[in-house]
């Protein structure tokens, strides 16, 4: 038709009434999920063909977008226009692309030089098709068009922030694109596989600070307004665009490269993001090295927001976070939150090689990003502050993951998403804690120099681009000869993680795995398994594959210079595999003189106990066996492990208080000798500040709360 039409906004939908007043939105009929719908035909013949599918059509990619947006957050509101260079591949006369809870002005909407005679925008969808009247040009054309949206309140794609200024209150604008919010700012090819180049220009208030993914190339001011513009950035997906507007202040320092790294804060709060300037600089450097690849943008900005939905988003060069994840003041904020800051800062970091340079091609691959990011992050961690053994920090989401993925409810760490609104529902404990783990288990098992090497090609292969799970296995397994693919295809694609039951029969050790599952219950799962072993000293280790559901590891030369209480054998070496142990009782003792003897590392000490614990709970050992080992910690003075003993024995206490009260009250007599013990030794060895932590923790005040109801009760 050649009548003019003109847009209603009806909720996220734009509904095209004509002139005679009928309505142009077509019928919302259901079209069968197909897999391959990236692959439909480029010669349909409505917009309908395009209704209910999982992802966008290939037959038309955007190579590059100008953008230029101008929020108003007064009336938060903004208005922008885009410029897309397209190319389009495959014989069509539509283009197909995302817009959510935006007004796109239609007489605005120019392919070339033609205007688009039918268009459709498809609320559930959140997809715009244009139809035009001929065949499209195969090669580059532009796509052009105006639109408007709001500034909304839900955190998420261009939104509002409150925040004071000398008392007042006012608005900030910013972005938050991941994982599929783009387009409710621009209209635009919103899935990370469409990578392109952005180049940005802002209109806002003069006095205002305007940030961008990319260093400003030139300002002009007119009136009570700026424009700025920003160089052009590299490829990249569209969940990592990124822009902040509003009153900040910022402190800066640079890489041994040179590359400027800011901290922008509130006015008058920059001295509280100094310790996050000092481990970005340093972490930039770090991962730098490790991945073999330099930074690859001129500078990195990080800011602290007041109204931020995640811990923090590793958008390309401006790294937006909330405000307690990037913030540190030395006279009021906690250890484990300057722990926290350094932790997070690094993981987003490590994003901007693992998931930025190299992205997921797909949702599906979320643990790619998410996974290796913190994984890598405790590294970086670690060799910024050794002193704070970070590993055993990193425990605690190897634990978080291994109770969270015993639940027969679970899923696998790679999980088939279909369509954008799945995307959230894998944020989870599998995705970070799990996929992480996984991940130091792989580089426990490879080496950490083939695997850093193999890393570094890896990145170097898809730069700039995108891969998937299998893509990475591929080169893990070219670079290291080993069979990275079939190993780690039983821990992504499966949910769940085995236990391996350990027996001492003579010369040799049985070995015999099942999965494990907190109910109790036998699961299906069978699992290639990283094995690690040493027997009365970590110099005396071995290393090798679990392949079948059994198998016998022969100790006769490995445990010959061992015997008596010298004589233990600990599998999974620093808990760097993502399974539990279940040791018969002549192992079992073993360990536990060991441990009263201080011949295991503080990470085992810990998994040992972390095990016992969830054995006993799923009625796979005896209380008694888990008492027998707590009980071994009873000279124990470490915090990390006291925290860990405390926890299991609250646990059981809360468990047995009722069905058995006089192991209450022995569970009781053991925290109390713990605790006086542990205090004991700070004050000896002068280490008084860590036990005062300890005391804050949330085990001590639970501790304290039924030690005080005792007393009351006079017994």
């Amino acid at each position: 038709s050649s009548a003019t039409w003109s847009p209603l906004q009806f909720n996220a939908l734009n509904i095209y009434v004509c002139p005679s007043g009928e309505v142009a939105a077509l019928a919302k009929s259901a079209v069968a999920f197909d897999p391959s719908a990236s692959d439909l035909p480029a010669m349909a013949e409505s917009p309908e063909q395009f209704r209910g599918q999982s992802r966008l059509p290939r037959f038309a990619e955007p190579l590059r977008y100008d953008l230029v947006l101008r929020p108003d957050l007064a009336a938060c509101t903004f208005s922008g226009s885009a410029s897309a260079a397209v190319a389009v591949s495959s014989p069509t006369r539509f283009l197909v692309l995302n817009a959510a809870e935006l007004a796109v002005d239609r007489s605005s909407i120019r392919f070339q030089d033609w205007a688009p005679t039918e268009v459709a925008q498809f609320e559930e969808d959140e997809i715009l098709v244009l139809g035009f009247d001929r065949e499209l040009p195969l090669g580059e054309g532009v796509l052009a068009m105006d639109f408007t949206g709001t500034l909304n309140d839900q955190m998420r794609g261009f939104y509002r922030s409150k925040y004071e200024y000398n008392g007042e209150a006012r608005n900030m604008a910013v972005t938050q694109f991941e994982a599929a919010d783009a387009r409710r700012c621009f209209p635009c090819w919103d899935e990370p596989a469409f990578k392109a180049k952005f180049k940005i220009t802002l209109e806002v208030p003069a006095e205002l600070v305007a940030l961008s993914n990319m260093p400003v190339v030139k300002e002009t001011v007119c009136g009570p307004l700026k424009t700025v513009y920003y160089e052009e950035s590299p490829l990249m997906s569209t969940y990592l665009v990124a822009i902040v507007v509003g009153l900040f202040d910022y402190i800066e320092s640079s890489t041994l490269e040179g590359t400027k790294v800011r901290v922008y804060t509130q006015v008058g709060k920059t001295s509280q993001g100094k310790f996050a300037l000092d481990v970005g600089v340093k972490s930039l450097d770090l991962f730098k090295d490790y991945f073999a690849t330099p930074y690859p943008l001129p500078k990195l900005d990080m800011i602290a927001i007041p109204d931020f939905a995640a811990g923090a988003m590793e958008n390309y060069g401006l790294v937006t976070y909330r405000e307690s994840a990037l913030l540190y003041d030395e006279q009021l904020s906690s250890a484990s939150n300057k722990q926290q800051v350094a932790i997070t800062v690094a993981h987003e970091l490590a994003h901007q090689w693992f998931g930025n340079l190299v992205t997921m091609e797909w949702w599906t691959h979320l643990w790619l990003n998410e996974g290796f990011a913190s994984w890598v992050s405790y590294l970086a961690v670690e060799s910024i502050f050794p002193e704070w053994n970070n590993w055993t920090q990193f425990l605690d989401e190897t634990t978080s993951g291994l109770r969270l993925d015993a639940l027969a409810e679970s899923h696998p760490i790679e999980v088939d998403v279909n369509h954008a609104s799945e995307i959230d529902a894998i944020f989870d404990s599998i995705s970070y804690d799990k996929g992480a783990s996984v991940i130091r288990m792989l580089q426990s098992y490879l080496g950490a120099e083939r695997f850093q090497k193999a890393l570094a090609s890896y990145i170097k292969k898809y730069a700039y681009s995108n891969a998937k799970t299998e893509d990475l296995w591929a080169v893990l397994e070219e670079e290291t000869g080993e069979p990275v693919k079939d190993l780690m295809t039983t821990w992504t694609k499966q949910q769940g993680y085995p236990v391996i039951y350990a027996k001492l029969n003579g010369q040799d050790l049985e070995l015999e795995q099942a999965q494990f599952l907190s109910d109790g219950s036998s699961g299906p799962g069978m699992w290639i398994v990283p094995m690690t072993a040493c027997c009365g000293s970590y110099d005396l280790n071995k290393k090798f594959l679990l392949k079948g559901k059994t198998d016998t590891m022969h100790i006769k030369d490995f445990a010959a210079s061992q015997s008596g209480q010298n004589f233990w054998i600990k599998l999974n070496i620093d808990q760097n595999g993502f399974y539990r142990v279940k040791y018969d009782d002549e192992l079992a003792a073993g360990l536990e003189n060991a441990i009263k003897a201080k011949k295991l590392s503080l990470m085992d000490m810990i998994g040992i106990v972390e095990d016992s614990y969830a054995l006993s709970v799923a009625c796979k050992q005896t209380l008694t066996s888990l008492l027998r080992l707590l009980n071994a910690y009873r000279h124990e003075s470490d915090y990390t492990v006291l925290s860990h003993v405390t926890s299991v024995c609250l646990s059981v206490n809360k468990i047995s208080t009722d069905a058995n009260p006089d192991l209450s009250s022995d569970i009781k007599q053991l925290l109390i000798k713990l605790l006086l013990l542990a205090a004991k030794y700070a004050d000896k060895l002068n280490t008084v500040p860590v036990f005062n932590m300890f005391m804050c923790d949330y085990n001590f005040k639970a501790f304290m709360r039924f030690t005080f109801q005792k007393s009351r009760l006079g017994s």
